[in-house]
């Protein structure tokens, strides 16, 4: 492997979206080290984080029945029984939720947990609290798609936050989608929140680290037995 292909490898690709802001942050470091050459330098940490906020690594997702991976990078801030929203279709009995919050320097591609169909994909404006409060799950701007897995459905629902002013979803409805695929992305910083089927039990911890396509949260083809967890 050459000295090149080496430092190539290291390099995390940037997703699409993020190459207007990119070239946006750039134009900007520019003029203003025109204006203020003795700080010039610090205008161009703007594009470095930019390029570094809309980075998207590869992910090897595990693939069998059952499992159910993480949708989002981030700290699995909240783990307890909650009715649906309504406009997920999925009636009002508390189902499993599972909640990632994302800070700004996590990875914000969001990737399907379950192989299935895409049966709905709803959008629904609204606030922009901070998505680490248990009212931004029904308060705030979000975007929700139900996957109807082998298992039964699991509903993914990307949050903004204070400062995500945009959702984007990369799925429609009846698009067939498989594990650790991507689905979507939030600008910049957020939350996302999964509904599991019923009998479904966590196999993660409240404060632990998910990463997006790859941390399984449950299985739900095991009879293994609910977890305990200890911090170190």
């Amino acid at each position: 492997m050459s000295i090149f292909d080496s430092i190539r490898k290291f390099i995390v690709p940037v997703h699409p979206e993020g190459y207007l802001f990119i070239a946006i942050a750039i134009a900007a470091a520019i003029v203003l080290g025109w204006i203020l050459p003795s700080a010039g330098w610090l205008f161009w940490l703007a594009p470095l984080f930019v390029a570094y906020f809309f980075r998207d690594p590869p992910r090897v997702s595990p693939v069998r029945a059952g499992l159910v991976l993480s949708p989002a990078d981030g700290r699995i801030s909240q783990i307890g029984m909650f009715p649906p929203p309504a406009e997920l279709g999925l009636g009002d009995a508390p189902r499993l939720r599972i909640s990632i919050f994302l800070s700004v320097f996590d990875v914000h591609i969001n990737r399907v947990p379950v192989a299935g169909r895409i049966t709905k994909v709803v959008y629904t404006p609204g606030l922009f609290l901070n998505a680490d409060l248990d009212k931004a799950s029904e308060d705030n701007e979000r975007n929700a798609i139900v996957i109807e897995g082998s298992h039964g459905p699991v509903a993914c629902i990307q949050i903004a936050g204070l400062i995500a002013r945009r959702i984007l979803c990369f799925v429609r409805e009846g698009e067939e989608v498989g594990p650790g695929a991507r689905f979507g992305l939030i600008r910049f910083g957020s939350r996302t929140d999964i509904y599991l089927p019923e009998g479904a039990r966590p196999l993660v911890a409240e404060g632990q680290r998910a990463v997006g396509g790859e941390t399984v949260l449950c299985d739900l083809a095991a009879a293994e037995p609910q977890r305990n967890f200890r911090v170190s």
